[in-house]
């Protein structure tokens, strides 16, 4: 005869080791991990301070990526105990954790002892319906959009590159988007610069842009900066945001924006494209190379699109744009390994992806040395760029 629940949980908690209120308050922030384990709703309305949150049924998937040491002192608990329980014996038995237990009462026992509990800033209904495939996700999940909505994101540009960057970081959730960009739309923009459309031809693209972003995700506050950047305005214009997006197409406000980012410690995602070929890389201020230290002096003439009408393949910004938005989401979440200290190559007629390592320069006359003594005068000065572009002529 099959047991009844009552008895089933009852043997269960016999087979457990259980844990008073008390003992798992002093144990706060002393090595203990504390797992609640209930359903996102109950998570958000309050939790015990510092606990990581593995609802049951994402249990035995999710985990591991949560608490990969299985030696590793757990303590999980519920609303009342009963299904904290449950979750001991299948961490205990199935997935081999050898330090699991189960907080006696749950949350409702640790109210009632007056214990303190947090109650986190959450989404709204309609946020966690937009945005439900990221929660699903243990990598991004609630706490992660949230980061996506906190963070500030700067476009230099909203052409090729930045019209589908700033497309899915907008879908992302991306909460701030400034855009640079002191350009007009034209009718030869279309062929890859999706953010646009036919009936703005003569707008601002700073305007166009908005009006699309607008149109796609309200939670997105776009900041215009209807100018071309230069050495007078490059420190207002970047300072307070946690990423910048260079989709430019000319050297000197490349190195300009290089120096004056590793000047704030601000992280740049930066690809370019030319014909079927285009490249990407990461610089992250003293964590890897800066755009100086791969380029020390400017590419070849011939490889520089702002020297000249250049032909670009129109689904290539769009491919290159994509994995740039790709690397911002990583690092405003901090997840995976961004391309830092390396170049990615793609080849869209033979559709490979070469990687090149690409370290610090010791000698390098920017990152080398220490951000506060990076001058006004110095930045963005790199040597013959004229002599270099009429060479391309």
């Amino acid at each position: 005869m099959s047991p009844s629940g009552a008895e089933l949980l009852r043997k269960i908690k016999s087979q457990i080791q259980e844990v008073d209120p008390a003992a798992v308050h002093e144990q706060l922030g002393n090595g203990a991990v504390i797992v609640d384990v209930r359903e996102a709703e109950e998570f958000s309305v309050g939790h015990i301070p510092g606990a990581k949150h593995v609802p049951r049924a994402y249990l035995e998937s999710r985990i591991e990526g949560v608490v990969p040491d299985r030696d590793a002192h757990l303590v999980l608990y519920c609303a009342s105990g009963n299904r904290s329980a449950y979750a001991a014996r299948t961490l205990a038995e199935d997935l081999g954790y050898t330090d699991v237990s189960s907080m006696t009462g749950g949350i409702a026992l640790w109210k009632d002892r007056g214990y303190e509990v947090d109650v986190p800033r959450t989404l709204t209904a309609e946020q966690r319906d937009r945005y439900s495939r990221h929660i699903l996700m243990p990598e991004v999940g609630t706490e992660g959009q949230l980061k996506l909505l906190d963070a500030r994101v700067l476009l230099l540009g909203a052409g090729g590159l930045g019209a589908p960057t700033a497309l899915y970081l907008a879908a992302a959730g991306v909460g701030t988007l400034g855009i640079v960009d002191n350009d007009t739309v034209d009718l030869s923009n279309l062929q890859r610069q999706v953010i646009h459309t036919q009936d703005r031809v003569g707008e601002p693209k700073v305007d166009s842009a908005e009006a699309t972003i607008a149109n796609l995700n309200s939670d997105v506050r776009v900041v215009k900066y209807p100018v071309r950047l230069d050495a007078s305005n490059v420190m207002e214009i970047i300072e307070g945001y946690d990423v910048i997006v260079d989709g430019l197409d000319n050297f000197p406000t490349r190195y300009l924006i290089n120096d004056a980012s590793v000047r704030l410690q601000i992280p740049v995602v930066s690809a370019s494209i030319l014909g079927f070929d285009g490249q990407l890389s990461v610089f992250k201020p003293y964590d890897g190379p800066c755009y100086r230290c791969l380029y020390p002096t400017p590419p070849p003439a011939e490889l520089a699109p702002s020297c000249g009408a250049n032909g670009v393949l129109g689904v290539l910004p769009g491919t290159m744009g994509l994995l740039q938005a790709t690397e911002v989401v990583k690092l405003i979440l901090d997840e995976g390994e961004p391309l830092i200290g390396r170049l990615l190559l793609y080849e869209a007629l033979g559709a490979t992806f070469t990687e090149l390592k690409v370290r610090r320069d010791p000698e390098c006359p920017v990152c080398s040395r220490d951000p506060e003594s990076i001058t006004d005068e110095e930045m963005g000065v790199f040597p013959d760029y004229e002599a270099f572009c009429a060479a391309a002529g």
